[in-house]
């Protein structure tokens, strides 16, 4: 007897519809599944067979074949261990066939028959609501996720045999209920830019860099609060629209870090990796490729400390993602694109020994040994930072003041004040923020006075630009004027875009 399953696996950070055709015959005893199949999948023979025996469901020994398509796509997914099983059932005339049309099935089954949960169910939901399938059967503990995608009834029996049984009609299952996602519009956490004292300049940059999704370098002395000042620039970012929201959380539920509960993640990935990771983990990849660090903090911010640690090739393959926000990588049996539309917020020492400018103290470092450290950050990887910034040593008396700075929430709503105006800006141009601007739309939509042509025109003579470094003050300086609330680009708008990129005193010119 013939029967048709539809089960899901993931590419990249979309899911995949795959189609189960099991064909049961008289024969001598064999189960054969042919497909691509990765070892996860291979594996999954013996498991849907002693499963099936252990929930005390009896099959005659025949011949079995199996198919998992489309054939050329590589399935690696053990969720596909259900749609196997309920395939297999159907094919013996155990489960009614007209039971499983339009109906999706991902869920791994343990030896017990349990069902248990698995990476990448939110994708695989999306694709299935997309390709008209309105019925989802999981595991209890990906239900929460799944049932994120409107318009899908979403069950999750703990049992293979619980599933038989209503399958059978012997017996009924409640469709699993969504939760009500409570969104939090002010600074979460205890991270609050209130704890930062001093760093006056510091946090201006961080407002306009979040203001206009600008990816920012932070050079200073250790402990002058390079990292603290970084880790709370999620609290000013503006919060997640649903269908940011819905991204995120798509890429986590493939990385496999979204937790047991799964749920919608609302607030914005903070990603830190340490100066050891390898390129294939910031950028993505493996025999069957994995979102990378970059495309994990996409819709965030990716804080790179200590950047001159960085291996070089580490930080070079940096260059396509700060530039296109997407990550291709091509694999013999895949070309994968993922998302990375991030800011970027990188923090360096000045010189080996860290007190390279400081005003108070000595540095010990040789002109060659600060040229030797300063050059482990090429010209291009600069080129492609908005914002270049000095972190001077705090004051002791801004250290003891006891006088509150400002709140999160307080610079957080001059930020969705400017990223209002840029939305309503820049909705024609298919963009959400100055920073993902191209030149045709930066040249349609920011419009600098007279004065400020001048300016400009001085410091590219002076300074010897490129057209991207020209560019990125201009996108700044837009920035800064929707802070500002100025429908056009004036002189003191550039002057301070151009001031936030070369304040750094260290001869790394962009």
């Amino acid at each position: 007897m013939f029967s048709r399953t539809y089960g899901a696996t993931t590419l990249g950070v979309n899911g995949v519809l795959i189609d189960v055709e099991v064909d049961v015959s008289s024969g001598f005893p064999q189960f054969d599944v042919v497909g691509l199949l990765d070892t996860a999948v291979k594996e999954s023979r013996e498991r849907v067979r002693t499963a099936i025996k252990n929930s005390g469901i009896q099959m005659k020994a025949e011949r079995v074949t199996i198919s998992l398509a489309p054939a050329d796509i590589r399935k690696d997914s053990s969720g596909l261990d259900l749609p196997i099983a309920v395939g297999l059932l159907a094919g013996y005339g155990i489960v009614p066939t007209e039971r499983t049309k339009g109906c999706l099935f991902a869920a791994e089954l343990s030896l017990e028959g349990e069902l248990r949960g698995i990476h990448g169910i939110l994708p695989m939901a999306v694709h299935a609501r997309e390709q008209g399938i309105e019925t989802m059967f999981v595991s209890p503990a990906n239900a929460k996720e799944a049932l994120l995608v409107d318009g899908l009834k979403v069950y999750a029996p703990a049992t293979l045999a619980e599933l038989v049984a209503f399958l059978t009609g012997r017996a009924e299952c409640e469709p699993a209920k969504a939760e009500s996602i409570s969104e939090n519009d002010d600074a979460s956490g205890i991270e609050d830019f209130s704890d930062v004292q001093g760093q006056f300049m510091a946090k201006r940059a961080l407002e306009i860099a979040a203001a206009g999704g600008h990816n920012v370098l932070m050079v200073g002395a250790p402990g002058a609060g390079k990292t603290m000042l970084a880790r709370r620039l999620p609290s000013i970012l503006p919060v997640m629209t649903k269908q940011e929201a819905l991204e995120v959380t798509k890429i986590y539920s493939i990385a496999g870090l979204l937790g047991q509960n799964g749920g919608l993640i609302t607030e914005r990935p903070f990603r830190s990796p340490h100066h050891t990771t390898s390129a294939a983990a910031i950028i993505g990849g493996g025999s069957v490729p994995r979102p990378g660090e970059v495309t994990l903090s996409h819709n965030g911010v990716l804080f790179l400390d200590e950047l001159p640690e960085f291996a070089k090739a580490v930080l070079e393959v940096l260059r396509q993602p700060l530039e296109d926000g997407v990550v291709t990588v091509a694999r013999v049996n895949a070309t994968l694109t993922f998302p990375s539309r991030m800011i970027l917020v990188a923090a360096m020492n000045p010189c080996p020994c860290g007190w390279a400018g400081d005003k108070d103290r000595v540095c010990n470092c040789t002109p060659n040994e600060i040229k030797r450290y300063t050059r482990k950050i090429s010209g291009p990887l600069l080129d492609r930072i908005d914002i270049h910034i000095r972190v001077p040593r705090v004051e002791y008396k801004d250290l003891t003041s006891v006088k509150k700075s400002e709140s999160s929430a307080a610079i957080r709503k001059r930020v969705m004040a400017a990223r209002e105006i840029q939305l309503e800006r820049l909705a024609s141009c298919h963009a959400y923020c100055n920073a993902q601007m191209n030149h045709a739309a930066l040249q349609k939509t920011c419009v600098l006075t007279e004065s400020a042509k001048k300016l400009l025109e001085q410091v590219f003579s002076k300074m010897k630009l490129s057209a991207r470094s020209y560019d990125r003050i201009i996108k700044v300086g837009r920035t800064i004027a929707d802070l500002d609330k100025s429908a056009n680009i004036e002189d003191r708008h550039i002057a301070e875009a151009v001031q936030l990129r070369n304040d750094l005193g260290l001869g790394i010119d962009s």
